[in-house]
C-alpha cells in the first residue's frame, strides 16, 4: 500500500503535464472509464459517485431506446444515484440533502450568492467562478466578512455578528489557501490549490473539499470531532480533532483521472482513515494533519503536513461569540452608601434645627428708641369723625336695620348695644364696610365726606368676635407680625417692637408674651387671653377708627374693664375713634362709653351721648331704679312684653313674678325728673369749669338700695298666685281660646311699647341734634370751609384736657381727597413677602409631626422600595419592575399632596380676616404658601426618596438622566400640589375637598399608562389621557429610563436584545415624548396654581 501511494504521488507530476487525448474515444486510465465529451457534462458529474464512478453496465445507462437528451430521473434511494459529499438522502422524496454551498441533484454543484440566501442560491455554471455578494467570500460564498450580513441568519433578525475567531460555535466555514511551496510549484500559478472547510458543532462533524483552480477534486467527511481553543496571554490556538475520516474523488477531476491524469481514488479510500487534526493560530496560519497524508507529503514534498492560510467566518448572535460576557453593571455600592448617609445626615440636621427653632423665642428685650420715634403714630394723623345716617340693611326681604343714625368723634368710644338679634353686629359690619350679602342703604361719612372703600380700609381696624390666631406662634410674635405688616413703612423695627410691648402691657398680657397661642384641645393660653391678643393685634396699629365686635366676650369683669379702659386710653391719647358692640356690661364699664347706639329689633331706640340716656328715658316715663345697672335696665326695657296688670293673676306662677317686676320697672310713669334741663336734656353741671364725664344718679352702684326696693315690691305683690295655680287645672276649651287671645294682646302691647320707645327718640332733641350735626358736617365738607388738620389743631389748643371737645364738623374741598383721612404706606410687597415667609416657616417647624412625617415617610419608603427593587435587571421582568417603582412613586407623591387640604382649611378663616383687615395682598400670601409650604413639604421629600431609590434600584446611569429624573419628580409634585391647593381653595368643606382630590388622583392614575394600555382606549375617549398628569410624569420617567436601554429577552436559546423603544411602543408610550411631557407638566402646574390664585383673589372673601 505504501508503494501504491508513491505511485499516486508520481501521478501528481504527471497530472501537471498537458495530455492530448482523443475526445471521440473512451480511454481507460488506471481502471477508470473516461466519458466521451459528447455526453452531457452535468449529467456525467451527477451519475459518477464517490465510489469511483458508475459502471457502463448500469441498465439505466445501457438502455438503447433512451434518448440521449433524456437522462433517467434522479432518486438517491437507488444505488445508481448516490449523493456527493456523503450528503444524506431524504427518504420521503429521494432527494439529497445538500450541505451549505452545494446544490444539484446529487449535491455536486457549487452555488454562488451568499449563505444568507438559503435555498434560493444560484448554482454555478460550468467553467464559471462565483462572484459573491457584498460581505461574503469563499469559493462557494459561505464565509462571512462583515457583521451586518449575519442579521438575517440569527433568530432575532438583528445584532448578528460575523465571528472570525476560527472556533466552531454552531457551524463554521473556512476558506483556505494551500501554502506548501512545492505543491504550488507543481500545480503552477494558473491552478492554485485551495481547501474549503466546514464543521458542525451539534453533529460533531466536519467536511473538507480540495479545489484546484476553484474546481473541486475530492472531498472528505470527518466524524467524532471535537473543537477547542487554547487562550494564552500572548496567543490563541484553535484545535479541531476528528477520530474518523473518509474521502472520495470526483471522477474526471484533477487528481481523480482528469484527461488521463493520476487518480488517487484508491489512496483516498484505502489509506485515509484518520484521525485528523486541524490547528490554526491567530495569524490565520493553519496545519492539517492526517497520518497517511502526512507521510505522503513528507516523502514527496519534504513538508510534515499540509500548510494552509485560512479565513474563517460564522454568523451568530453577538452574545454567542466565544468569550463574550456582558459588561457588568456599574457598582452602585458607594453611591448607595453615600446617598443613604447623606439623606440621614440631612434628616438629623433638620430635626436638630427644628428642635432648636421650635424652642427659640423671638427677642423681646429692652429697646432703645430715638426721641422722634414715640410720635410716629401721631405724625400727619387727621382725627376721623365717623357719621352714619339712615342706615338700613335688608336680607331676603327682611329688614335687619331700619333708619339708624349716629356719630362718634375722635377721642370717643361708641358702644352699640341691644338684645340678641337686635342688629348690633350687622350695624358694626356695615360701618366697618365688611362684605355683606344683603342690600345696604344709607350713607357713611368720615369727617363729613364719603371716602372710598380702599382708602377707608387702610385706616380702620376690626376685631372679630371669634378669635382666629395661628396656633404655633407665641403671643408676642402674633402681635409683632400684625405690627410689622400694618404699621407705617418708615417706622423703625425697634419702634414697632416697642409699640407691641406697650400694647401688651396695656392689655395685661405681657406676662404671657412667650407662650404659644395653642390650638383647641391643647394646653395653651386661656380664652380670655386669646381675646386680648386679638384686640392687641388691632390696637398695636393704632387705627384711626377701630371696630370691635364684643371685645369683652369670654373675659371676667376685671379684665373686661381693663380692655375697655385700654380702648378709652387709645382713643383719648391718640385721638382715635373706637366703635364696639357689647353685651350687658357692668356699670363701671358702661360708664366709660362716650357714645351709645341702642337697637331693638333693628330699630334705633337711642343714639347719642351715653350720659343723656337716663334723661331721655325719664322723659319717656321710664325711670331707672336706684342701684339698677343702666345697661341691664335699658336692654330689658327694649325686650319688655307689655303685659296688662289686670291679667297678671291669670298667668303661670313662674311668669307672674317676672311680669310683675317688668310691670313695676318698665311701665311708663308720667312724672319726669324736674331736676333735668328740659331745654337741653342734660343734667345741671356740678361746679364750674369744663364739663366732666359724670354718671346720672341712676347709674350709682347702690346694690343694697336696689335689693330693698325689690324686697318691698315682693312684699306688696298680690297674693293670688295660688288661685291662679288652682284655676289652671281642668281648663275648658274656651280657656285655651282666651289664652291665645291674651298672647295676641301681649304681642300688640309689646309692639306698641317698642314703637313708643322708637317714636319717643325720633321726636327727641337728642335725635334732632345728631341729624343736625351730620348734615352740618356734610354741608361744611362740601363747601370746604376749613381743613381737618386746622380744625383738629384749634380744638385741641382750646381744650387740651378734653378730648371730647372736638365736636365741630370737619370739612374738605372735595368729596374724595387724600386729606379726608390720614393714611400711610404700609409694608412693601417685598417686606410682606419676607414677613409671611418667616411666619410660614415658623408654622411649619413648630408643627414638627407634619414636616417630619413627610420626610421620614419618604426615607422609609425609599429604603423599602430600594430593597424590593434592588439592582433591577435589564430584561423584561426588570422593565416590569421599573414600571412598578415609577408608578408607585407617582401614586405615593400624588396622594401625599392631599395633606395640603386641612393645612389651608385651618388658615382659610385666618386669611379671610387678615385680608379684610389689610394685612397683606393675596398674591403675597399665595407666593409664600407655594414657596415655603409646598416646596419644603411636597417637593423636597420626594427628592430625598428619589435619591435613595435611584442608586439602590440601579436606574440608568448618567448625570443627564439623573437630572431629568429629578426634573420629572419636581414638576409632578408641583402639579399634584397645585391641583390639591386649587381644590382646597375652591371647596371650603375639608371632606368635600378630600373626596374631590381623591377622585382626581384616581382618574389621573387610570389614564397613567399602567392600568390601561393607551392603544386600547376608544378613540372617542382618548382625549381623557391628556388630562392625566400621571400620564405625562409616568411616560417621562419611562422614556428617560428605557429609551436607550437594551433589554434582554431569552428566546430560541439566545439572549435577544430588545431595544427599550420597542417595549415602550408596545405599551403605547412615545420614546420621543420626554420634553413634550415635561412641557405638559409645566403647563398643568402653572394652570392649577393660576386658577388657585384667581379663586383665592375673587372667591375667598369675607362674607357676612
Amino acid at each position: 500500500m505504501r508503494g501504491s501511494a508513491l505511485v499516486v504521488l508520481a501521478g501528481l507530476l504527471q497530472a501537471a503535464m498537458a495530455l492530448t487525448l482523443n475526445s471521440n474515444d473512451i480511454n481507460i486510465h488506471n481502471g477508470m472509464a473516461a466519458i466521451p465529451f459528447g455526453m452531457d457534462s452535468t449529467y456525467s458529474r451527477d451519475v459518477f459517485s464517490a465510489t469511483g464512478g458508475m459502471s457502463l453496465a448500469n441498465p439505466l445507462l445501457a438502455d438503447p431506446d433512451r434518448p440521449k437528451d433524456c437522462p433517467p430521473c434522479f432518486n438517491c434511494l437507488l444505488d445508481a444515484f448516490p449523493c456527493s459529499h456523503f450528503a444524506p438522502c431524504n427518504a420521503y422524496d429521494g432527494r439529497c440533502v445538500c450541505p451549505p454551498g452545494f446544490a444539484g441533484d446529487n449535491c455536486s454543484v457549487p452555488v454562488c450568492g451568499a449563505l444568507s440566501d438559503g435555498r434560493d442560491r444560484r448554482q454555478r455554471e460550468e467553467g464559471e467562478k462565483c462572484k459573491c455578494k457584498d460581505g461574503w467570500s469563499g469559493i462557494n460564498c459561505n464565509v462571512c466578512e462583515s457583521d451586518h450580513v449575519c442579521d438575517s441568519l440569527v433568530p432575532s433578525g438583528k445584532n448578528g455578528t460575523c465571528y472570525q475567531g476560527g472556533l466552531t460555535v454552531f457551524e463554521n466555514f473556512q476558506q483556505c489557501d494551500v501554502t506548501n511551496r512545492k505543491i504550488l510549484d507543481t500545480l503552477g500559478p494558473d491552478q492554485p490549490p485551495a481547501i474549503t472547510f466546514s464543521c458542525n458543532q451539534q453533529n460533531k462533524t466536519c467536511d473538507f473539499q480540495f479545489w484546484v483552480d476553484e474546481e473541486e477534486s475530492f472531498y472528505c467527511h470527518l466524524n467524532e470531532c471535537s473543537f477547542s481553543q487554547d487562550v494564552e496571554y500572548d496567543k490563541t490556538t484553535t484545535n479541531y480533532e476528528c477520530k474518523k475520516i473518509k474521502c472520495s474523488c470526483i471522477p474526471d477531476r484533477m487528481l481523480c483521472g482528469k484527461d488521463g491524469s493520476v487518480n488517487i481514488d484508491d489512496f483516498l479510500e484505502e489509506e485515509i482513515h484518520g484521525p485528523a487534526n486541524f490547528v490554526c493560530a491567530e495569524d490565520n496560519k493553519c496545519v492539517f494533519h492526517e497520518p497517511a497524508m502526512d507521510d505522503l507529503i513528507m516523502q514527496m514534498f519534504g513538508d510534515p503536513a499540509i500548510y494552509l492560510k485560512c479565513q474563517s467566518g460564522e454568523c451568530m448572535h453577538y452574545t454567542q461569540v466565544p468569550g463574550f460576557a456582558r459588561p457588568p453593571r456599574p457598582d452602585y455600592t458607594v453611591a448607595i452608601i453615600l446617598s443613604i448617609v447623606g439623606v440621614f445626615t440631612f434628616l438629623i440636621c433638620l430635626a436638630v434645627a427644628v428642635f432648636y427653632l421650635a424652642k427659640k423665642t423671638s427677642s423681646s428685650g429692652g429697646i432703645a428708641l430715638p426721641d422722634d420715634e414715640a410720635s410716629k403714630l401721631m405724625a400727619d394723623h387727621i382725627p376721623a369723625t365717623l357719621m352714619f345716617k339712615q342706615m338700613g340693611y335688608n336680607v331676603g326681604g327682611k329688614d335687619v336695620l331700619r333708619q339708624v343714625s349716629g356719630l362718634v368723634k375722635p377721642g370717643q368710644v361708641m358702644a352699640i348695644m341691644g338684645a340678641s338679634g337686635a342688629g348690633k353686629t350687622s350695624l358694626l359690619d356695615i360701618l366697618a364696610r365688611r362684605h355683606k350679602s344683603g342690600a345696604i342703604s344709607g350713607q357713611i361719612y368720615v369727617n363729613g365726606r364719603i371716602v372710598s372703600s380702599q382708602e377707608y380700609k387702610r385706616v380702620v381696624g376690626y376685631v372679630d368676635q371669634e378669635d382666629t390666631l395661628m396656633s404655633t406662634l407665641t403671643v408676642y410674635e402674633t402681635i409683632l407680625y400684625s405690627a410689622l405688616l400694618r404699621l407705617p413703612r418708615d417706622m423703625s423695627h425697634n419702634a414697632k417692637r416697642f409699640r407691641v410691648l406697650e400694647t401688651m402691657s396695656e392689655l395685661g398680657i405681657l406676662g404671657i408674651k412667650d407662650m404659644k397661642i395653642g390650638a383647641s384641645g391643647q394646653r395653651s393660653i386661656s380664652g380670655g387671653e386669646k381675646r386680648r391678643v386679638s384686640i392687641a393685634c388691632e390696637l398695636v396699629t393704632s387705627p384711626s377708627i377701630l371696630f370691635l365686635d364684643e371685645p369683652t366676650s369670654g373675659l371676667d369683669s376685671y379684665n373686661a374693664y381693663n380692655v375697655v379702659e385700654c380702648l378709652v386710653t387709645l382713643a383719648r391719647n391718640y385721638q382715635r375713634t373706637v366703635v364696639c358692640t357689647i353685651h350687658q356690661p357692668r356699670s363701671n364699664i358702661f360708664a366709660l362709653f362716650d357714645q351709645l347706639v341702642l337697637l331693638a329689633k333693628g330699630h334705633l331706640v337711642f343714639s347719642g351721648e351715653t350720659k343723656k340716656l337716663n334723661v331721655h328715658l325719664k322723659s319717656l316715663g321710664h325711670n331707672c331704679p336706684e342701684g339698677f345697672n343702666m345697661a341691664d335696665y335699658m336692654l330689658d326695657l327694649t325686650m319688655y312684653k307689655g303685659h296688662k296688670p289686670g291679667r297678671i293673676g291669670l298667668e303661670q306662677p313662674e311668669h307672674a313674678i317676672q311680669d310683675e317686676q317688668e310691670e313695676q320697672l318698665f311701665a311708663p310713669h308720667p312724672a319726669a325728673d324736674s331736676s333735668m334741663d328740659l331745654a337741653t336734656g342734660l343734667p345741671p353741671l356740678i361746679g364750674s369749669g369744663a364739663p366732666q364725664l359724670l354718671r346720672a344718679p341712676s347709674m350709682t352702684d347702690d346694690t343694697m338700695q336696689w335689693e330693698r326696693e325689690l324686697a318691698s315690691r315682693e312684699h306688696e305683690r298680690p297674693r293670688n298666685v295660688g288661685l291662679a295655680d288652682s284655676t289652671t287645672i281642668g281648663i275648658e276649651s274656651s280657656g285655651t281660646t282666651q289664652e291665645h287671645e291674651s298672647e295676641d294682646e301681649d304681642t300688640e302691647a309689646a309692639n306698641a311699647h317698642l314703637q313708643s320707645l322708637i317714636e319717643g327718640f325720633k321726636q327727641s332733641t337728642i335725635y334732632a341734634a345728631v341729624e343736625q350735626q351730620i348734615d352740618g358736617a356734610v354741608e361744611s365738607a362740601q363747601n370746604g370751609r376749613n381743613t381737618p388738620a386746622s380744625r383738629a389743631s384749634s380744638r385741641q389748643q382750646q381744650h387740651p384736657s378734653d378730648p371730647v371737645s372736638t365736636t365741630a364738623p370737619i370739612a374738605s374741598s372735595e368729596i374724595y381727597s387724600d386729606k379726608a383721612i390720614s393714611t400711610y404706606r404700609r409694608a412693601s410687597w417685598w417686606s410682606q413677602f419676607r414677613i409671611l415667609a418667616d411666619r410660614t416657616l415658623k408654622n411649619i417647624y413648630r408643627d414638627p409631626m407634619l414636616m417630619l412625617s413627610h420626610y421620614c415617610m419618604s426615607i422609609f419608603l425609599g429604603l423599602l422600595c430600594g430593597a424590593l427593587f434592588y439592582k433591577v435587571t435589564n430584561d423584561i421582568p426588570g422593565f416590569q419592575n421599573r414600571m412598578g417603582v415609577f408608578f408607585f412613586m407617582c401614586a405615593l407623591f400624588g396622594f401625599s399632596c392631599l395633606s395640603i387640604l386641612p393645612s389651608f382649611a385651618h388658615e382659610r378663616i385666618l386669611f379671610v380676616r387678615e385680608r379684610a383687615n389689610g394685612y397683606y395682598s393675596p398674591l403675597t400670601y399665595f407666593s409664600t404658601k407655594v414657596l415655603f409650604d409646598i416646596v419644603p413639604l411636597r417637593v423636597i421629600p420626594p427628592m430625598l426618596m428619589g435619591l435613595i431609590i435611584y442608586n439602590m434600584v440601579g436606574l440608568v446611569e448618567g448625570w443627564t438622566e439623573f437630572g431629568k429624573f429629578f426634573l420629572v419628580l419636581v414638576l409632578f409634585n408641583l402639579t399634584a400640589s397645585g391641583i390639591c391647593l386649587m381644590i382646597g381653595i375652591m371647596f371650603e368643606a375639608v371632606g368635600v375637598a378630600n373626596l374631590m382630590s381623591s377622585l382626581v388622583m384616581l382618574f389621573s392614575m387610570l389614564f397613567g399608562g399602567l392600568l390601561l394600555n393607551k392603544e386600547s382606549i376608544p378613540e372617542e375617549l382618548s382625549w381623557l389621557q391628556k388630562l392625566s398628569f400621571f400620564n405625562f410624569a409616568f411616560e417621562a420617567l419611562l422614556v428617560n429610563e428605557i429609551t436607550f436601554l437594551q433589554l434582554i429577552q431569552k428566546e430560541y436559546g439566545l439572549e435577544i436584545d430588545v431595544p427599550g423603544a420597542v417595549i415602550l411602543s408596545t405599551f403605547g408610550f412615545n420614546s420621543g415624548a420626554y420634553w413634550k411631557d415635561i412641557q405638559n407638566l409645566g403647563i398643568m402646574a402653572g394652570t392649577f396654581f393660576t386658577v388657585a390664585f384667581i379663586w383665592l383673589q375673587l372667591g375667598v372673601n369675607e362674607r357676612r
